[in-house]
């Protein structure tokens, strides 16, 4: 299979976990790596947990679950247990492959 190929693959999963409005807030919610009138560093980008972010989306704890296994799924989202708490967060990387992604489509 050719990289282009893989990363046609790749993108059309993102892009179909974005397709919900739920999935979308929440990936646009995590994709702010900072907070508002910061300065972002991304060794020190904001890292949510899931209870912060169901506090702020009006769907059932696991409705919320749900959905951010599909956009950790889809390669969006990263997510870490820590003990009882788990963070979810966006890497660099990802904002980066599809910016260049609309950026070769112009």
């Amino acid at each position: 299979m050719s990289n282009y190929s893989t990363n046609t693959e790749l993108l059309a999963e993102m892009f179909k976990a974005l397709g919900n409005p739920h999935r979308l807030a929440l990936f646009r919610r995590l994709s702010h790596c900072c907070s508002p009138g910061t300065v972002c560093d991304i060794e020190m980008a904001d890292r949510h947990s899931v209870s912060e972010l169901g506090e702020e989306l009006t769907i059932a704890p696991s409705t919320l679950s749900h959905h951010l296994k599909e956009l950790n799924r889809a390669g969006l989202i990263q997510m870490h247990r820590d003990g009882k708490t788990v963070k979810c967060w966006v890497e660099a990387a990802t904002l980066k492959a599809l910016a260049d992604f609309f950026d070769k489509a112009l």
